[in-house]
């Protein structure tokens, strides 16, 4: 049985997989996000641990951004401006692809987690629609007409900019770029220094979780009125707050305000927002689903 290897390269932490061509995990580790040599190296002795015994085809990664996903720039496959200490400009694929000596696949983590529901997950069938991930930051990716979203370089959804009533929310907001862009307002890190304490600890019926809603709201409603997707995919650790999702989808109804004449928005739009049916494993399956694509 084919195999492949997948890296689910986020910014707080790795996950390594192995896994057979229908997403089946056979071996898995996970470690925290150390400097790129240690975290690489890490991943290149796990993949090596298995290929004793079993060679692998190709390998994908899902990785923290900014990044080059153009597989004709001469720095495809690079972290490029991140501003996480020691990323910066840190060529990820050259270095897997010369230790390993197999093809490497290499997105976006949120087009990877993308691609994983896409291929196994709450986007099967679809040829248009996003995956948002709403944690320790706030990014989007997805597919138009079938392809992984790219153009000028990747998505960054979690950078617009939405609405901020400052005598509603005074907090200023969590990104060091733009402050209260969507990520600074709606993040995992933002709740926490808005409200002094983690999300986890705070009660369904907290306040926190209606001001959360209405911001998630504003950028799904851009989401659907830009780029019109067929579905949109919430995951990511806020979104384990179960409450938030019926709160959210209660308000893209309300800011959208019958426009948007569509079954799914108006009658279904709770199968239409939804979370990934692969939870926590888009990440590394769509990893996985990035390699076997590198080895055909």
């Amino acid at each position: 049985m084919a195999l492949y290897g997948g890296i689910e390269a986020g910014g707080t932490k790795f996950v390594c997989a192995v896994a057979s061509e229908p997403g089946e995990i056979r071996e898995e580790i996970r470690f925290p996000t150390a400097a790129p040599a240690e975290a690489l190296a890490q991943a290149v002795a796990f993949f090596r641990s298995h290929a004793e015994r079993e060679p692998l085809l190709a390998v994908g990664v899902s990785c923290f951004g900014p990044v080059d996903p153009n597989p004709a720039s001469p720095t495809f496959g690079y972290v490029t401006t991140t501003p996480k200490p020691h990323w910066a400009h840190t060529d990820v694929v050259g270095q897997l692809r010369a230790a390993l000596q197999v093809p490497v696949g290499f997105d976006t983590d949120v087009n990877g987690a993308a691609l994983g529901e896409h291929r196994w997950g709450a986007a099967r069938g679809l040829d248009t629609f996003v995956y948002l991930t709403i944690g320790t930051g706030l990014g989007g990716g997805g597919m138009v007409n079938g392809r992984l979203l790219h153009g000028l370089m990747h998505a960054e959804m979690g950078h617009m900019r939405i609405p901020h009533d400052r005598s509603r929310d005074p907090y200023p907001g969590w990104c060091t770029y733009h402050g209260d862009c969507w990520e600074g307002l709606a993040c995992g890190p933002a709740i926490e220094e808005r409200w002094q304490q983690k999300g986890v600890s705070l009660g369904p019926e907290h306040p926190a979780w209606e001001l959360e809603a209405h911001y998630l709201a504003l950028g799904v409603t851009n989401i659907i009125l830009t780029l019109s997707p067929q579905r949109i995919i919430l995951g990511g650790g806020v979104m384990e707050q179960q409450q938030l999702f019926p709160l959210v989808r209660r308000e893209v109804r309300q800011l959208l305000n019958g426009y948007v004449q569509k079954a799914e928005v108006s009658d279904a739009i709770d199968t239409y927002l939804v979370p990934p049916q692969l939870g926590n494993r888009a990440g590394v399956l769509g990893s996985i689903a990035l390699a076997m694509d590198a080895a055909l």
